[in-house]
């Protein structure tokens, strides 16, 4: 009898351990996941696997990113304080790239422009984690984004030491930006 409850207490001691360190990964996750916002730009690090049952989950990060630019040149746009990335400045960093565990960094800066039509509010990329972007196919995808008589404005290809490889893309939003059309 007495062995039963050692181990029955054993059990519980276990499942605690594990239900704290559980937690305690969630929560280092999502504060190593943070991507912050300011007027002068998006910046952020995802650190974790680089690939979970096969899919690149550390370059999704990029897809994060992407959304959160789009978001924050949309909320200065509407606080009539007119932005585009600043492409040439963008700064990539894949630390542990091919390890399995991955530290990616992104920098993505803005820059003022002078009117309200010269600034972009939407933005998106085409990557390659270990091989070259789809850049035709994201085009293709893209084409019915643009306002008549706009284009995408699309970086050079931005790389990695380790094998990231990046085309990011910025155009003005047909609903936020209408009237530049």
């Amino acid at each position: 009898m007495k062995s039963l409850i050692y181990i029955y207490l054993f059990s519980l001691f276990q499942v605690s351990c594990y239900e704290h360190k559980k937690k305690t990964i969630e929560i280092q996750t999502q504060k190593e996941n943070v991507i912050e916002c300011t007027e002068k730009g998006c910046s952020g690090t995802y650190t974790g696997a680089e690939f979970i049952n096969g899919k690149d989950i550390a370059h999704q990060f990029s897809n994060k990113m992407s959304q959160a630019v789009g978001n924050k040149l949309k909320e200065l746009y509407h606080d009539n304080k007119y932005k585009r990335v600043d492409f040439s400045s963008i700064k990539m960093t894949t630390e542990g790239m091919g390890s399995g565990k991955v530290i990616y960094h992104l920098l993505i800066p803005f820059t003022s422009v002078n009117s309200k039509c010269e600034g972009y509010t939407s933005f998106d990329h085409v990557g390659g984690w270990n091989h070259t972007p789809a850049l035709n196919k994201r085009k293709k995808e893209l084409a019915s984004v643009t306002m008549r008589g706009h284009h995408l404005d699309i970086s050079e290809i931005k790389k990695t030491p380790e094998g990231l490889q990046e085309y990011w893309i910025q155009w003005k939003n047909k609903k936020t930006q209408s009237e530049c059309e």
